[in-house]
């Protein structure tokens, strides 16, 4: 499975994911801890009816299987603002991304509730990623799409890249030479073609916080990972973008979101 990650806010679209083959190692005194699971403090979603209401709840989605547009009507999941506009506040993720991030959380305790994929994961990549949707200088509208598409640079092997020949027609990515990463959560096109979901019903969009957030869970939480070992935790980073230091990132980023809300 080709992953997203392409880490645009250090090299535009440099890996894309499993296709990145360096590995880098780095020593720490003390690594940070794993991002908390969903019902955990720092990790919990605050809606109108308490954290995570609903958590009990469990779909019978099978964790490597991707439910069609269809089958992903939006649910409004209650997030209560003032949890929003608190965490939004103390840990400088902007609202409308929170939102997403939020939500794609809420929608997997459903789903998938052995993963226990929690908003630190998700918005940690988002920031490594994209800068939140903002590394191109527009921002996330009301409705969730970039002002501003974030696309990186062509997946043509120079500079690191791997080689890919355009696979979508340069629908995503208005290249029909190459592929390249796309979106917040930086997709490559035969990854959304394969995870791509729609948080609302219609067409997935990758340029969209809410589907690429909802699809960087789902594909996280593939072949029954769970997030809160360290074992799940990296294997679904590192499926990602294989780079230990990409890792590393995403979860010092993480911790920094965690602690900022404690």
């Amino acid at each position: 499975m080709l992953a997203a990650g392409v880490a645009v806010a250090a090299v535009m679209g440099v890996s894309g994911g499993i296709l990145g083959v360096v590995v880098f190692t780095a020593d720490s005194a003390a690594p940070p801890g794993l991002p908390p699971g969903p019902g955990e403090p720092g990790g919990a979603v605050e809606t109108m009816a308490g954290p995570d209401a609903g958590a009990s709840a469990a779909a019978g989605t099978l964790a490597d299987a991707r439910p069609l547009p269809s089958q992903n009507p939006a649910a409004d999941p209650g997030i209560n603002p003032e949890w929003l506009d608190r965490v939004s506040s103390a840990t400088g993720i902007p609202h409308r991304a929170l939102q997403a991030y939020a939500t794609a959380q809420l929608r997997l305790v459903e789903e998938q509730p052995d993963c226990q994929v929690s908003w630190p994961t998700l918005a940690a990549i988002g920031e490594v990623e994209s800068k939140h949707g903002t590394h191109t200088g527009g921002e996330i509208a009301a409705d969730g799409v970039t002002t501003v598409r974030v696309i990186g640079i062509p997946l043509n092997g120079s500079g690191g890249t791997a080689a890919i020949r355009d696979t979508d027609g340069g629908v995503l990515d208005g290249d029909t030479e190459w592929d390249r990463a796309v979106g917040p959560m930086q997709f490559i096109p035969t990854t959304w073609e394969i995870w791509g979901t729609s948080a609302d019903g219609g067409e997935p969009d990758p340029h969209d916080i809410d589907d690429a957030a909802l699809s960087a869970a789902r594909y996280l939480c593939a072949d029954g990972r769970v997030l809160t070992t360290s074992q799940g935790w990296w294997e679904a980073i590192l499926s990602y973008n294989r780079s230990q230091r990409y890792g590393e990132e995403v979860l010092g980023i993480a911790d920094d979101y965690v602690n900022a809300v404690d």
